[in-house]
């Protein structure tokens, strides 16, 4: 992971619904190599890194200019994903995925120590969720790992939902931005907090 200040970022568009597997092959390989791409999602767009990766992780903090004491949502391809990344799957948790995942859906879990701390800012849960956009799963698939997802825009800026807000917030602090046109629902998921007793 490159600690540098200023990228050349390269913007590519690609049809969300039929991602080129050539793009979503060079964008995965940027992400196991510790770089960072925003993607469209249903919701919102997102600034992806390797969620396994501490220091590609940061990356997103710098490019944000995000508080560390503010966790990050990990985006996973399926259910069959959380066993790695979470202590226990509840009988709660595994209904919701079944009835709502892939969507716009977040659980939030005891984590696991492959976990790192900068995704969790130090705390004992993550939070996980399945994106219901045929770009987003193709990246994920791509990446081979879970990838760590907030909103794709300055800390404190609205969310983006258009490649374009993306460009405007980001270019230059990033390695690329998959411009998949505007998000289908225009808001981020929502959050239960399923870690308790």
């Amino acid at each position: 992971m490159s600690t540098r200040s200023t990228f050349d970022t390269e913007r590519v568009v690609v049809d969300p619904q039929r991602p080129d597997p050539a793009v979503m092959a060079r964008a995965g390989a940027v992400i196991r190599r510790g770089g960072l791409v925003a993607f469209p999602t249903e919701t919102v767009y997102g600034l992806g890194a390797n969620a396994l990766d501490a220091a590609a992780v940061a990356g997103i903090f710098r490019a944000k200019g995000r508080p560390a004491h503010d966790p990050i949502i990990v985006h996973v391809a399926d259910a069959a994903a959380l066993p790695a990344l979470v202590t226990a799957v509840p009988e709660v948790a595994r209904r919701l995925t079944a009835a709502f995942w892939p969507g716009a859906l977040t659980l939030v879990l005891p984590r696991t120590d492959r976990v790192p701390d900068v995704v969790t800012a130090g705390g004992p849960t993550v939070a996980v969720r399945c994106p219901d956009h045929s770009l987003a799963q193709a990246l994920i698939r791509a990446a081979g790992t879970p990838i760590a997802a907030p909103s794709a825009n300055r800390f404190s800026h609205t969310s983006p939902t258009t490649a374009q807000h993306v460009w405007d917030d980001l270019a230059g602090r990033i390695d690329m931005l998959l411009d998949g046109g505007p998000t289908p629902i225009g808001v981020e998921s929502t959050v239960l907090d399923l870690s308790g007793p």
